[in-house]
């Protein structure tokens, strides 16, 4: 897709298209948990996987009565949580926009950004082998980055192949998106592959709900790897010549680069 527009000489010229990125808040019981700059589709995938990345729910189903409202500034999310949950949500709370480079921004508390989100199973044995053929699966499905590009990518596999994916202009949106889409799957049994770099916060949010492998294409940064070493997550990227494991159950401890 592209769109037309008229250089200062006059003379017509073809320019990409360009994704949507608008304000998108996350309300619980009436409460703003988070404010986001996010793709404005997928949300109530959006919302559900961001209650349980980050803790403020634990389990499937909890997030009920699901509805996405737009705005003319941008576009609300809102859901039921139990109320035994709202202390959690609390404890999450984000006070600030945050922009599509950093999953972090706007938490109040710097312990929050270093929380140790526990530890997982390990991963199924023989589900690295199925990892290249996730990636050709995750490319071909990859339809918004087609007509617009400058998309992120979440994907989920296991030993079937690639089960689902979501698109985002940020990298932790699309991962979001991707658990809320998989609310009542077994997230132990599969891993998931992001086309973005790994940092720590992907880690964490995969760590919290049960994922135990987590593949990019991008290396991932020191934080990142140790955490998962203390997850006992696989951490690997995928590169042209080799799969590059971080991480891995094996370890049970931080690794060191």
């Amino acid at each position: 897709m592209s769109e037309v527009t008229i250089s200062k000489s006059g003379a017509a010229m073809a320019v990409d298209a360009l994704p949507e990125e608008q304000p998108v808040a996350l309300v619980f019981n009436g409460s703003t948990a988070a404010v986001m700059m996010a793709s404005p589709f997928d949300l109530p995938d959006f919302l559900r996987g961001f209650a349980r990345s980050e803790g403020i729910v634990k389990g499937a189903g909890e997030v009920t009565e699901v509805v996405a409202l737009r705005h003319e500034t941008g576009f609300e999310v809102r859901g039921r949580i139990p109320e035994d949950r709202s202390e959690a949500m609390d404890a999450r709370r984000r006070a600030a926009v945050g922009p599509v480079g950093c999953g972090l921004c706007g938490i109040d508390s710097l312990a929050q950004a270093s929380a140790f989100p526990g530890q997982v199973a390990p991963m199924e044995p023989g589900l690295m082998d199925h990892a290249r053929a996730a990636l050709t699966a995750l490319t071909a499905g990859q339809k918004r980055r087609e007509d617009v590009g400058a998309m992120h990518a979440a994907g989920f596999f296991d030993a079937s192949g690639l089960v689902a994916l979501r698109e985002d202009v940020g990298r932790h949106n699309a991962l979001d998106k991707l658990i809320g889409a998989l609310e009542t799957r077994d997230l132990t049994k599969g891993a998931v592959l992001i086309t973005s770099r790994l940092s720590v916060d992907l880690v964490q949010k995969c760590a919290r709900v049960g994922v135990p492998g987590l593949f990019s294409l991008s290396s991932p940064t020191r934080a990142a790897v140790n955490l998962a070493g203390r997850c006992g997550m696989t951490l690997c990227v995928i590169r042209r010549e080799a799969i590059v494991t971080y991480s891995t159950a094996q370890t049970g401890k931080e690794t060191v680069l």
